[in-house]
């Protein structure tokens, strides 16, 4: 069996301390790290790889559509396969919304697992909208899969019963994980396929946690039967 440790993390754009987010991740020690919000434009990319590369990760795949999204990946899981953004439909004429932004998703393998990331919109009917492209497209891809995604909305909404069975809550009494400092909601998890064997999940807590972002990130151990690099 092969065991892997998958982290959803929404970085505030590394508005926050970028400092304390590395120390997050560094903590952690994920082999793939699935993020939300990563800092956008050329200059914003950049950042991000200085952040990647002190965290001891590289980057799998930012820009290029994935606009909301970004994964990164130790560099001992070696390359990824099949890496690719899915775009997800808008409508340009709700724009006036403040929160309106275009969205993509990073979709990419690593050995036996396929890895997706997603940062779902604050529109109920848009998450639904997209949670169908998503699993649209992920229904001609069967295999072990771990979606990684900030939902924007808790475990009851129908996003997560819409994803259900495909993919199924990692840790249905996870602990919440917004705002960093005074958590009240559980927005952020780690879904599986049903052929994906989660081992433990746990959602850090502490002073570098609060500092780095306002969203607490989620760390799951996940087993495969074959697939990438066992960890040492």
């Amino acid at each position: 069996m092969t065991l892997l440790r998958v982290m959803s993390y929404n970085l505030q754009r590394l508005t926050g301390d970028p400092r304390a987010a590395v120390a997050v991740v560094r903590a952690a020690d994920p082999d793939v790290l699935g993020v939300q919000e990563p800092p956008r434009t050329a200059w914003g990319r950049a950042r991000l790889r200085r952040f990647a590369r002190a965290a001891g990760l590289q980057v799998v795949l930012a820009g290029r559509g994935a606009r909301t999204t970004a994964l990164l990946a130790a560099p001992r899981l070696g390359p990824a396969d099949d890496v690719e953004v899915l775009r997800l439909r808008w409508r340009g004429a709700r724009l006036v919304r403040r929160w309106w932004a275009r969205r993509g998703v990073v979709v990419a393998s690593f050995g036996g697992l396929r890895v997706v990331v997603l940062h779902l919109a604050l529109d109920p009917a848009e998450r639904l909208r997209h949670a169908d492209e998503i699993l649209d497209h992920l229904a001609g891809r069967p295999g072990p899969t771990v979606l990684l995604g900030d939902l924007n909305e808790p475990p009851s909404g129908p996003v997560w019963a819409r994803f259900a069975p495909a993919l199924s809550d990692a840790d249905p009494t996870g602990d919440l994980t917004f705002p960093a400092h005074r958590p009240q909601h559980r927005i952020d998890a780690v879904l599986v396929s049903p052929d994906v064997t989660v081992r433990a999940v746990r959602v850090p807590t502490g002073e570098a946690e609060r500092r780095g972002s306002d969203h607490l990130p989620v760390v799951a151990d996940v087993e495969l039967a074959t697939g990438p690099p066992a960890r040492g």
